[in-house]
């Protein structure tokens, strides 16, 4: 083989594995490499529906529902290093704040709206709930479970602000700045007059807790909380 035909067949290979490392990272994983949480969300949404995803992240989860579900699909997401990746995976996804852009949307705008790990991180949680279950016929919330058995033990013991594996970062750096128990947003959802259609506690791996027990329970070992959640008049 000549030089520059070993020379055309090195960059042909040198294109093909950039293109499959881009595919790689900007492709949703298979779904028994998906996170588990997600996967249980993408179980929640109708094939086909219209969706938001409210802080979508770097659009992992909505590049699964896309792919798998098939819907049609909105994300906003406040940092532009998010938004980067999700246009890269090819998603319309916009830069924005969810404590003052949902306010923009028309009412009954989506099928589904979802906060997925994101509500402690707002400064209006109560408001930014009540917009969901306006512009969306559902909305679904996943948060992580301040009432679990190891942020008592470091709150209640060890008299210090707790870092766990759905906690990780230290008080002086975390974007969380509302933290809630499952109960507390149960109790939420009563104020705002939603019906709770799905209720989940989950583990540390991020799989559901398999047992019909009471709500302390769930409380006390969840590691994380995900809801299904309707308004009253919508049937």
């Amino acid at each position: 083989m000549s030089p520059a035909r070993k020379t055309d067949v090195a960059r042909a290979a040198t294109l093909a594995g950039d293109r499959a490392r881009a595919q790689s990272v900007f492709s949703p994983p298979p779904l028994e490499d998906a996170r588990k949480d997600h996967l249980l969300v993408a179980g929640m949404v109708e094939p086909g529906s219209r969706v938001l995803d409210v802080g979508c992240g770097d659009g992992l989860l909505l590049a699964l529902l896309r792919e798998h579900r098939g819907v049609d699909g909105r994300g906003i997401e406040l940092s532009r290093e998010g938004v980067s990746h999700a246009l890269a995976r090819g998603l319309a996804v916009i830069q924005g704040d969810a404590d003052t852009d949902l306010a923009d949307y028309p009412d009954d705008s989506f099928d589904y709206v979802i906060l997925s790990q994101t509500i402690q991180a707002t400064r209006q949680p109560r408001v930014v709930l009540e917009h969901m279950l306006r512009i969306g016929r559902r909305a679904i919330v996943s948060f992580p479970n301040f009432g679990h058995w190891r942020v008592r033990w470091e709150i209640g013991v060890r008299g210090r602000m707790p870092v766990t594996d759905n906690l990780p970062q230290s008080w002086y750096d975390t974007p969380n700045i509302h933290f809630c128990t499952m109960r507390d947003f149960v109790q939420l959802c009563r104020e705002l007059g939603a019906t709770i259609e799905q209720a989940h506690a989950l583990d540390a791996w991020g799989r559901p807790v398999r047992f019909n027990l009471p709500w302390w329970f769930w409380n006390m070992f969840g590691q994380q909380g995900v809801f299904l959640l309707r308004r009253r008049d919508v049937g």
